[in-house]
C-alpha cells in the first residue's frame, strides 16, 4: 500500500504540484524568518561573537553588552592573578554622536575603543592585523562598509565624534549594530572621545583569553564578584552573548515587534500550506473511497495519505532550501544581516513536514464519512 502512495504522486504530479509549491514557500518563508530574527538580534552581541575573548567582567546585572557601565580597572589585576588567565584587554564602549563632512545630520554611533595589537583579542574575526594596525593612528576609526554612505563620509575623510574630529582609516564587514552604528577606535581615542566625566577613562569591560579555553565555566565561576576589587561580574563569553541577545529579543519593544511579525508569517504560511496539501488529498478521495469500499482498511489508506503527505512536504522543501541558499548568499553580498544554524534550519524542515503530515491526515478524516454507493453516481 505505501507504494501506492508514490505511484499516484507520480501519476498524478499534476493535482499535487500547488501543494508542493505551497509547502516550499512556506517552508522557505520560515527559514528566511528565522535567519533574520537571528541576524537582526544576534548583531547585538557582533562584539562578543566577533571577539576571541572567552570571558567577559562587567558591571554587575548587565543585561546586554551595550548597556554596561564602567568598571574598576584595578580588576584587571584580580583577573591575571588566576592562573588560567593568559591575557586581559580593556574594552571602552561609549554612545556617541557622530556629524558627517556631508549634510547628514546627527547619527547615533556606538565607539568600541579596543587594543590595536596585532593579536588582539577584541574583534580578531571582524579585523585583519594591517588594518588593527591602523588604529595606532591618532584620531584613527575604523566603519563598517555597509554604514559608510549613512555617514556621510569615504575612507580617508574626517568627521566629528562628540565634537571631536576623527578620520576613517577603514572599512570592514560584520561590524553592523542594532539601533544605531558601530564605530572602532584604538583605547586612546576613545579615551578622548568619552565626553562623561566620571567615567575618567575607565573600561566598560574588561576581555580574558585564557590557557585552556574549555575551563571558561570554572573560570568564571572562581573570579565572580571578588568585593575587594569593587563591583564586577564574570560571564563567559557564550553565556553573555546569549544574555544580550534574549535581552533584545525579549525585554525590547523592537523585539516584541520582530517576533510578533515572524508569528505572523509563520500562522499564514501554514494555513495556506494546509488547506492547499487537504485540497490535493482530497481529490483522490473517491479512490481511497473505492479501495475502502474494496476491502482496504482505514488505517492502510491513512499511511499512504501520510507518505503522501510527507513526500510533498519533502520534494517542497528540497526546492525551498535550494532557493534559500541563493537568497541567503544574496542576503549577505548585500550585508544584510542574517545568520541561520543547523538546529534552526532542522526545527523549520521538522515544522514544515509535521504541518504536511497533519493537513494530510485531516483529509483522510473526510473518508469516513464517505458513502461507497456514490462511487456509482
Amino acid at each position: 500500500m505505501v507504494a501506492l502512495a508514490r505511484k499516484t504522486l507520480l501519476h498524478e504530479w499534476r493535482r499535487f504540484l500547488p501543494a508542493m509549491l505551497a509547502v516550499g514557500f512556506a517552508g522557505l518563508l520560515q527559514l528566511l524568518q528565522a535567519a533574520l530574527v537571528l541576524g537582526i538580534f544576534g548583531s547585538a552581541s557582533v562584539y562578543i561573537t566577533g571577539s576571541n575573548a572567552d570571558l567577559w567582567v562587567g558591571y554587575p546585572g548587565t543585561q546586554s553588552v551595550n548597556l554596561g557601565r564602567a568598571i574598576d580597572p584595578n580588576i584587571q589585576a584580580r583577573l591575571l592573578m588566576d592562573p588560567a588567565v593568559a591575557r586581559v584587554e580593556p574594552f571602552i564602549w561609549l554612545d556617541a554622536d557622530w556629524r558627517g563632512a556631508t549634510d547628514t545630520g546627527g547619527e547615533s554611533v556606538f565607539v568600541s575603543g579596543i587594543d590595536p595589537r596585532a593579536d588582539g583579542l577584541l574583534f580578531a574575526r571582524a579585523l585583519s592585523p594591517a588594518l588593527r594596525a591602523r588604529l595606532y593612528e591618532p584620531d584613527a576609526v575604523i566603519v563598517d562598509r555597509a554604514d559608510i554612505d549613512k555617514l556621510g563620509v569615504a575612507v580617508g575623510g574626517t568627521a566629528a565624534i562628540n565634537g571631536h574630529t576623527v578620520r576613517v582609516v577603514g572599512v570592514s564587514s560584520g561590524l553592523r549594530a542594532l539601533g544605531g552604528v558601530n564605530v572602532l577606535s584604538s583605547l586612546a581615542t576613545a579615551r578622548e572621545l568619552d565626553t562623561d566625566p566620571g567615567d575618567s577613562g575607565q573600561p566598560t569591560y574588561l576581555v580574558a583569553g585564557l590557557r585552556d579555553p574549555a575551563q571558561a565555566d570554572a573560570a568564571a565561576r572562581r573570579l565572580h564578584g571578588d568585593g575587594a576589587f569593587g563591583p564586577y561580574d564574570v560571564w563567559t563569553a557564550q553565556a553573555f552573548a546569549r544574555r544580550s541577545v534574549l535581552y533584545w529579543m525579549f525585554d525590547t519593544g523592537a523585539g516584541a515587534g520582530v517576533l510578533f511579525l515572524a508569528g505572523i508569517v509563520f500562522l499564514v504560511g501554514a494555513v495556506i500550506t494546509s488547506q492547499t496539501l487537504v485540497a490535493a488529498v482530497a481529490g483522490s478521495m473517491r479512490e481511497y473511497a473505492t479501495l475502502n469500499a474494496l476491502g482496504v482498511g482505514v488505517g492502510a489508506l491513512r499511511w499512504v495519505v501520510l507518505e503522501q503527505a510527507l513526500w510533498v512536504g519533502a520534494l517542497g522543501l528540497a526546492g525551498a532550501t535550494m532557493l534559500g541558499a541563493m537568497l541567503l548568499a544574496l542576503a549577505r553580498e548585500q550585508d544584510v544581516p542574517v545568520v541561520l544554524n543547523l538546529p534552526v534550519t532542522l526545527a523549520c524542515v521538522v515544522l514544515a513536514l509535521g504541518l504536511a503530515a497533519v493537513s494530510g491526515l485531516a483529509a483522510i478524516r473526510s473518508l469516513r464519512r464517505t458513502d461507497p454507493a456514490s462511487l456509482l453516481r
